[in-house]
């Protein structure tokens, strides 16, 4: 057999790297490293629960596209007065980097419920995108459940609770393709009115999604929202990402 050829990479090297695994309350949540691509800017990280693939830090452009379609949908009062947005979802950081670089917000909130999520963003690899995000004094991050922090705004009587002028959404694949069970009840009737009652008047609710789901803008308009609509992000291949967009009435 031939001798590899002389500085070619070593098979074994492409393979995705684990560099952390844990078990927790909602399954198994893992960080691989594999090489990146030509054009990347060094190795790409992923973020894997339960088997399922959830992000990368490869290309960010849906994650800014986020934000920045809930900033463009606010209401001119709302835009000028220097909104709060709550972001669902710490992933591998994107969303928080880039709100964290537009001085137009006056609060960023992010709800994250894996401890180790947010470990790795403090002292680990993820750090390199979110780093500057974190120490930002108009940053908090809540280590919690997304779907009980919103209901719990329902359920309260005595206590005042937050609100915000936009809550961007991704924790899932969609509406349609979630990472656990539980997280099933931020789509129905129910978790869109808890949305609702978290949003100030005239504030967006912004949903990613992997895919288009016209259901679920139905589901959005009979909650009560307006200006229901769907941009979608180009992607290298098959149907492209989408923010699901929509308005609490003023």
């Amino acid at each position: 057999m031939p001798d590899a050829t002389p500085g070619a990479p070593d098979a074994t090297e492409a393979r995705p790297v684990t560099l952390d695994r844990r078990d927790g309350p909602y399954g198994e949540i893992v960080l691989r490293r594999r090489p990146g691509d030509a054009g990347d800017e060094g190795d790409i990280h992923e973020i894997i629960a339960n088997g399922t693939f959830l992000m990368d830090t490869s290309d960010g452009r849906s994650e800014r596209l986020l934000i920045d379609a809930a900033q463009a949908a606010l209401a001119p009062d709302r835009r000028d007065g220097l909104p709060s947005v709550l972001i669902g979802g710490l992933g591998v950081g994107f969303s928080l980097a880039h709100a964290a670089a537009d001085d137009r917000w006056r609060r960023i909130v992010v709800v994250e419920r894996e401890q180790a999520v947010i470990d790795w963003h403090h002292e680990g690899p993820l750090a390199r995108i979110s780093g500057a995000a974190l120490g930002d004094p108009r940053t908090v991050i809540l280590h919690t459940d997304l779907v009980e922090y919103l209901r719990a705004a329902a359920e309260a009587t005595d206590e005042p609770t937050d609100h915000y002028d936009a809550l961007c959404l991704d924790i899932d694949n969609g509406p349609g393709w979630t990472v656990t069970d539980e997280n099933a009840g931020l789509y129905t009737p129910g978790g869109l009115a808890d949305c609702l009652d978290r949003l100030n008047p005239g504030g967006v609710l912004a949903v990613w999604s992997a895919q288009p789901s016209p259901a679920f803008e139905e589901a959005l308009r009979n909650a009560g929202f307006t200006g229901v609509r769907t941009e979608e992000i180009t992607v290298a291949r098959g149907v492209p990402d989408v923010v699901h967009l929509a308005v609490r009435p003023a």
